[in-house]
């Protein structure tokens, strides 16, 4: 569990501090032209947040199942971290907020 947190916090870094953009679903596949309508640096803003929240909360899962000595809390927290972060990530940096004002 803790790796899958330090892959989380790997990813963000790279994402939003290392320029990693083609990590970014389809963002490497679009035209320049249509890259130039996104703000990519509040996109890997965004990545880098989440990603960040989403360790987090893996990492938390991880301490209460130890101290409630039940390792399915820590299989649930995984779980309901992935269904809950990733559609938020996807449906969030598709949303207007993230595409320049110059664009259509």
């Amino acid at each position: 569990m803790i790796a899958t947190a330090i892959i989380f916090v790997i990813l963000g870094i790279l994402i939003k501090h290392g320029k990693f953009y083609n990590l970014i679903a389809g963002y490497n596949t679009m035209s320049k032209e249509e890259q130039a309508t996104y703000n990519i640096e509040k996109i890997a803003t965004l990545f880098r947040n989440v990603m960040f929240a989403m360790a987090l909360l893996i990492i938390l899962g991880y301490i209460l199942s130890k101290q409630l000595e039940n390792e399915q809390i820590s299989f649930y927290a995984i779980i309901m971290v992935s269904i809950i972060g990733i559609p938020y990530l996807l449906i969030k940096s598709n949303s207007k907020a993230y595409k320049n004002n110059n664009s259509n």
